[in-house]
């Protein structure tokens, strides 16, 4: 027999005609994002709530600027995980010690000192950023023959995210209100903690798929000096030497990311040697990355101004039950678990007569719906400002709008990203697309600073500016669309 034969995804334990290891792989993800997004469903509401109901008492500016930056670190730093894993100690131990790293962080939110929490918030960005890439390329290697079985095995992993996702924005909310933000904080940690234990006890169902690094071997030194950097600051910021304005450094912040990614096209275009079909695709790439960071710019609203309008002008009593504010984060979960099926097959019966959509066409469309998503803010906030309480369907019909957006939008962004790129550039344009939503992120922490609550009557207008915002870029981006589809040079 040939011992040398080509393995694949049929191969090895099965679960439901699935590998094995993807069960494993699912469990983890869904409760990495049930703390990932647990914690996310109270981080403003907990920096802005007042110190004497044990919040930290932060302006809703400052506060909204720190969950900007917050929520982009943890796609910025996701290049770096992969270089490691790729370079230094493979996915599946990457895997795990971003794990630990989310717990301790969920863990030092948990002990409720001011200092601990910036902590907390920096050991989870370097978790996250260390976990997330690398658990998705696990997947993908269990399915070493592609095609539509991998597919598959993706459509189950990413049922297990938004289940986490549900999962964590309605049980660790409840666990705040109940018990105190320390305890859903805490609650958020030992999530991350079940995840781990299955982890370890189940990946023997991986096999050799993430174990050994990929590429080729790299020295430590890289992440050493990386993490002096990040420690010396820390340390510095906590022992007050450092005064840190995280207003001005989300502005900063913002106009070098756009500097860095403005820069790695012009490299691409001019002075990487690609062919003239390869540089017309650098165009289009251009294009998709700008409407990715509008996009975002404007969902991540949901944790932010979103969040805050929940708590502060939404009626949440239910049979004489007050809702806490987080839980309507876990609107969003639920509709993709609902309507993501009902998305790809739309998309596959419109391929099947020849009218499925150009991804320029659905990144409009996924700009349009999220504006349109503003609009119907912008009437709840008008009955706000004449002094009422609105009920949590406006938020719900916000989000359903939000949600169509996304699921035209983001599930086409990576695949369509893989298929422009040079092939010998496929790595460092993935790591480009996460800058584009780390801006999008950044965006929406300064957009939901604008939001003033001493001035309510400035609060449909805001609302307005957002839905211009994804409508008048969603139009933008259809007029281009025929200039874009000529510029993909053949890539659909």
């Amino acid at each position: 027999m040939n011992q040398n034969i080509e393995r694949d995804s049929t191969h090895g334990p099965q679960l439901f005609g699935q590998p094995r290891g993807l069960a494993t792989l699912f469990m983890t993800e869904m409760w990495e994002r049930f703390t990932y997004y647990g914690m996310r469903a109270i981080l403003i509401l907990f920096m802005a709530g007042a110190v004497a109901d044990g919040g930290l008492g932060i302006d809703d500016r400052t506060a909204n600027a720190i969950y900007g930056l917050y929520i982009a670190a943890t796609y910025l730093l996701a290049p770096m995980g992969g270089w490691i894993a790729d370079r230094l100690i493979g996915q599946q131990r990457s895997v795990f010690w971003g794990g630990v790293l989310i717990m301790l962080g969920n863990g030092l939110l948990a002990v409720g000192d001011t200092r601990m929490f910036f902590i907390g918030l920096l050991v989870i960005v370097l978790g996250v950023g260390l976990l997330k890439p690398n658990i998705s390329a696990i997947v993908a290697q269990l399915y070493p023959e592609g095609g539509s079985r991998r597919d598959a095995g993706f459509s189950i992993f990413y049922m297990g995210i938004n289940s986490g996702a549900f999962l964590g924005s309605t049980l660790v909310p409840i666990a705040a209100q109940a018990w105190g933000w320390n305890v859903g904080f805490g609650l958020g940690a030992i999530g991350m903690l079940f995840g781990l234990v299955q982890f370890q006890v189940t990946k023997s169902h991986l096999g050799t798929a993430g174990v050994v690094p990929l590429g080729k071997a790299a020295t430590w030194w890289p992440i050493i000096g990386f993490m002096i950097v990040v420690v010396l600051i820390a340390v510095l910021g906590v022992s007050g030497t450092l005064q840190f304005n995280p207003v001005r450094i989300s502005v900063i912040a913002n106009w070098t990311m756009i500097a860095l990614a403005a820069s790695y096209f012009a490299y691409l275009g001019f002075f990487a040697g690609l062919e003239l079909n390869e540089r017309k695709r650098v165009v289009s790439m251009v294009a998709l990355f700008a409407a990715c960071a509008m996009f975002w710019a404007g969902f991540e609203q949901t944790g932010a101004s979103l969040n805050l309008f929940a708590d502060r002008h939404t009626d949440r009593v239910i049979f004489g039950w007050e809702m806490p504010a987080g839980v309507l984060q876990n609107v969003n979960p639920a509709f993709i678990i609902i309507f993501s099926p009902v998305f790809a097959a739309l998309w596959v019966q419109l391929g099947k007569r020849n009218l499925d959509p150009s991804a320029p066409f659905k990144f409009a469309l996924g700009l349009i719906l999220m504006g349109v998503g503003f609009m119907v803010m912008f009437f709840a906030s008008r009955y706000v400002v004449m002094g009422e309480k609105v009920l949590p369907t406006w938020l719900v019909l916000t989000y359903l709008f939000h949600t169509f957006g996304e699921l035209c939008l983001s599930p086409v962004g990576l695949s369509s990203m893989t298929k422009l790129a040079p092939a010998r550039f496929v790595g460092q344009v993935m790591g480009l697309w996460f800058l584009a939503t780390a801006i999008g992120n950044n965006l929406a922490g300064q957009f939901a600073g604008e939001f003033d609550p001493n001035n309510l009557p400035s609060m449909p207008g805001q609302f307005m500016y957002l839905f211009w915002w994804g409508v008048i870029a969603g139009a933008v981006l259809l007029i281009l669309t025929p200039f874009i589809k000529k510029m993909m040079a053949g890539v659909k």
